[in-house]
């Protein structure tokens, strides 16, 4: 059964329900043990998402952050798509939250006229990956990363899609 949700754009007062969302997944679910304090993005997001042609989005179910997605202005008509997280009650086709987000961000790209967006993430985030191949996106070598691409210590796995 799908249940109600909305996609908004970013606001501070939501701040500590996006680092509920994540950390748990990153801890939790794929035991990378990180925390808030080494994603210093999180605690800024105004500041490294919302500049330039980037922007931060959230799904709130009854205003409760249940996913997030951020596109990072990289230059050069590139961004790259960053902290993609969905709560797991709220994943699945079925429920259409990680379409609903990654639509938001898409558009928003082709509205500012961005050629790529590209995006970084971990062998072990199998569904994430067919979740982005599904969707567009075609695996990249490394090498061919711009060198203002944000990557993560904990990506591996690296992928692109022309907007």
């Amino acid at each position: 059964m799908t249940r109600a949700y909305r996609i908004q754009r970013y606001l501070p007062h939501y701040q500590a329900g996006v680092v509920g969302v994540i950390l748990p997944i990153q801890n939790n679910e794929f035991g990378i043990a990180i925390t808030a304090e080494q994603q210093p993005d999180l605690g800024d997001i105004e500041n490294f998402y919302q500049q330039g042609e980037g922007d931060f989005w959230l799904a709130l179910a009854d205003d409760e952050v249940v996913g997030c997605i951020g596109l990072k202005d990289i230059g050069n008509g590139e961004a790259a798509l960053r902290k993609m997280f969905v709560a797991e009650a709220w994943r699945g086709r079925e429920q259409g939250v990680a379409n609903a987000l990654l639509n938001t961000l898409l558009e928003h790209a082709r509205q500012r006229q961005l050629q790529a967006v590209w995006l970084g993430t971990t062998s072990r985030f199998l569904a994430a990956h067919r979740f982005y191949e599904k969707n567009g996106f075609h695996e990249v070598s490394d090498a061919l990363l711009p060198s203002s691409f944000p990557r993560m210590q904990v990506d591996s796995k690296f992928y692109r899609i022309n907007v």
